[in-house]
């Protein structure tokens, strides 16, 4: 697959989105706008990029203004050197609702795109309406305790990259123009439905993320964790409603969310891994509607 002049022909696919750039806090954002009604931001994870929201855009759509955000280091986003901490990356998605002339916005994200709704949320609680988490909560002190090795004959899946995702460097030499390897290892790891995940889907990531600079700021988005489990240490009880939708990280929403989010609302999506956007796209929809439309 040729790297998608890509966006262009990718966007063309949903009726009525637009890819639009936006320059914020020194770097350029890559965003897809489309809908109308209130402003609906969503933020995509790893290994992912706008196109992880695919399934669930064109029904927003009829319901919000929907834009997702490909974060910085993300697809065609620009990738810097530094500014990967979930506080500043919150900073670039706050400019960018700013320069869309928006007061207040329903934001939400996936994955790592969860950590940097999170911490909008706590940074500009005058700027957000309601929060969505998709699957995984904002890092905290807990994750010193994941363990180094994996339990003998215990189900629990190890998240070695994690770790690996750690070291400077030595990803981006092994996995230049091989990131199809992680991808598809994740893919078929974290996923209960392995037909929700097309050939074709695999190849959009695997596209964006076979560089150098794309798999280093990648990783810069997991480099960053020290300090933003240290900046979770500061965060203040969030006064909005919240949604926590889980699939395989509903447990760990759960643990995270309660002490933090009193108007705290919890949804289990049974017999689905982490990548839920993917494997449960209407139930996800039912729920954001529900949640956010009123």
């Amino acid at each position: 697959m040729e790297k998608y002049e890509s966006n262009s022909l990718l966007v063309k696919e949903l009726k009525g989105f637009k890819s639009c750039f936006a320059t914020v806090n020194t770097t350029t954002l890559h965003y897809v706008m489309g809908g109308v009604g209130q402003p609906l931001v969503l933020i995509p994870g790893y290994p992912e990029t706008w196109w992880g929201y695919h399934k669930v855009m064109p029904l927003l759509a009829e319901h919000f203004c929907v834009i997702v955000v490909e974060m910085r280091g993300m697809g065609e986003s620009d990738k810097p050197i530094e500014g990967y901490e979930k506080k500043n990356m919150a900073k670039d998605v706050y400019e960018l609702v700013q320069q869309l002339g928006y007061d207040q916005v329903n934001i939400g994200g996936h994955d790592i795109g969860a950590h940097v709704a999170f911490s909008f949320a706590q940074h500009y609680p005058q700027a957000t309406s309601k929060l969505i988490m998709l699957d995984t909560p904002h890092p905290n002190v807990d994750m010193y305790q994941l363990p180094m090795l994996p339990f003998l004959g215990n189900p629990y899946l190890y998240p070695w990259w994690l770790a690996f995702n750690q070291v400077k460097e030595l990803p981006e030499q092994l996995l230049e123009g091989r990131m199809n390897l992680v991808i598809d290892w994740l893919f078929d790891h974290l996923i209960h439905d392995q037909s929700c995940i097309t050939a074709f889907d695999r190849e959009v990531y695997s596209s964006a993320y076979n560089t150098k600079d794309a798999i280093r700021a990648s990783n810069a988005w997991y480099q960053a964790f020290p300090q933003d489990i240290e900046d979770s240490k500061s965060f203040n009880t969030l006064t909005m409603p919240v949604l926590g939708l889980g699939g395989s990280g509903f447990d760990l929403l759960l643990q995270s969310l309660t002490p933090l989010a009193p108007n705290l609302q919890l949804k289990k999506l049974e017999n689905c891994g982490h990548f839920i956007l993917s494997e449960k796209p209407v139930d996800v929809v039912d729920a954001i509607i529900l949640f956010a439309g009123s």
